[in-house]
């Protein structure tokens, strides 16, 4: 349900039944200095940051893959030659790969949640309509029935 429907039902409704109703909302001026303090987060601005996060999740993965074989590679061969620094390498790219794992998991659950936020948002929007719709059916008949 876009925005302008929103509004438009909820004049309709006043426009019938003005003093049952009333919808609490946010002075114009709160006087406080600070803005209207919606926050408006549309489709497109949660498509936009879940794909960043896929993104970096499959462009890491094969970046991230790199480095941890190059620097497996080298470690073996450091400590191969007897090199204490190869040890240290190795260790370095242990926690590389467990800080990799992490970050991955991250963008996973990133990418994730907004999709199923977006869905949600999208069935709340068709619940709500499909409710506001039920009730004005209802609220028409009862006025009916009284001769209206």
């Amino acid at each position: 349900m876009a925005w302008d429907e929103w509004e438009q039902l909820k004049a309709q409704a006043a426009s019938r039944h003005s003093t049952r109703m009333q919808l609490n909302h946010i002075p114009n001026d709160p006087g406080n200095g600070v803005g209207q303090g919606d926050l408006v987060a549309g489709h497109k601005d949660l498509e936009t940051v879940g794909k960043a996060a896929h993104d970096l999740f499959n462009h890491f993965t094969d970046y991230s893959g790199h480095a941890r074989v190059a620097s497996e590679a080298a470690a073996g061969g450091l400590k191969g030659e007897g090199f204490a620094l190869g040890g240290a390498l190795e260790h370095v790219t242990q926690r590389w790969s467990e800080q990799t794992k992490t970050l991955l998991d991250a963008c996973a659950h990133i990418s994730n949640h907004l999709r199923f936020t977006q869905n949600q948002h999208t069935a709340d929007e068709s619940f709500i309509a499909g409710a506001v719709s039920r009730i004005a059916t209802l609220d028409k008949g009862f006025d009916d029935r009284k001769g209206r």
